[in-house]
């Protein structure tokens, strides 16, 4: 984002935290993310999200307005209205810059990135399976996670067509079917693009929350594992936190898998290796971009797709536990 942009946003978040003025804030201020895909601003106890320019702004409100429903304040965080919005509901406000909309958050704390063997996973598992059970909304959209499959691989034929790993990547992407052409799927209100770095604990408390709404959606719920369920695969899980994550799923009467005593890979087959090529891709992508090589996880997930592509068959974990 642009300098200008940038500073404006961050007024207009201290004009959302503070709405009746606060000229000795000595409130925490920082830049959470820059991306392609977002801007995240923090002030204080708010968090200004403004979006990716080009979406579809009544599909960005009606995932936000998810977000507030009250069935789902355990799961989702919550949104707050937006500075100068004239609704008392969530509902994002446009145009800022370039017709990007706006959303705000409380604050939460994230998972610390340092201290891996304190991440959450059956937080994370607990808080799926609630959100895979609950009621879909009317007149909700599709989740986006085959999408953002698709698009990553887009991505590195643009930016990176004659790398070295793009075969592999390519090779292992013409294994997954396309969307919608296997059997019926199981149909569910999905988070569309979980990782840990989508979990908070709103206040600092011992709870957590799911946040970044931008591709809920109705769909599949076997991608909303399909991350983990790839890492495992290709050996950057271990055997143990992955357990402990589709118990604690399972447990939670979370659909995704097919039940305690059934074959996971069954349902998580497909969209793990679809999450294995998007990882690849981005990676070979962004590493062209930056002039340098890739790094060693990366390498990982390459040489999984060189897997993939070679056996044509389902991805084989390790070892099942």
């Amino acid at each position: 984002m642009e300098e200008t942009d940038l500073t404006r946003l961050h007024a207009l978040a201290r004009e959302a935290a503070h709405p009746d003025g606060a000229p000795s804030c000595r409130c925490t201020v920082d830049l959470l993310a820059d991306r392609d895909d977002g801007t995240v601003v923090r002030h204080g106890d708010l968090v200004l999200k403004a979006h990716a320019p080009g979406g579809d702004p009544d599909e960005l409100r009606s995932r936000t307005a998810v977000a507030a429903l009250p069935s789902l304040t355990d799961v989702l965080l919550p949104p707050l209205p937006v500075p100068s919005s004239a609704s008392p509901l969530p509902a994002p406000r446009t145009p800022f810059p370039a017709g990007r909309p706006l959303t705000a958050w409380p604050y939460g704390t994230p998972v610390d990135p340092d201290d891996p063997d304190a991440a959450p996973w059956e937080a994370a598992a607990r808080l799926l399976a609630s959100l895979h059970r609950v009621p879909v909304p009317p007149g909700l959209p599709a989740m986006r996670a085959p999408v953002k499959a698709a698009l990553a691989v887009a991505r590195m034929r643009r930016a990176a067509p004659d790398h070295p790993a793009a075969a592999a990547v390519l090779r292992a992407w013409r294994t997954v079917p396309e969307p919608g052409s296997g059997p019926g799927a199981y149909r569910a209100l999905c988070h569309g693009d979980f990782h840990l770095g989508q979990l908070v604990r709103p206040g600092g408390g011992p709870s957590w929350r799911l946040i970044d709404v931008d591709d809920l959606g109705l769909g599949d719920p076997a991608w909303d594992l399909a991350r983990p369920a790839a890492w495992f695969a290709a050996g950057l899980l271990a055997p143990e936190v992955w357990a402990r994550f589709l118990g604690a799923y399972e447990a939670a009467g979370g659909p995704a898998s097919g039940g305690p005593g059934a074959d996971p890979w069954s349902r998580l087959d497909v969209p793990a290796r679809a999450l294995t090529v998007q990882t690849a891709a981005l990676a070979v992508a962004k590493s062209t971009v930056e002039g340098r090589p890739l790094d060693e996880v990366e390498e990982v997930m390459i040489d999984t797709c060189a897997r993939i592509g070679t056996l044509r068959t389902e991805l084989a974990p390790p070892a099942s536990p």
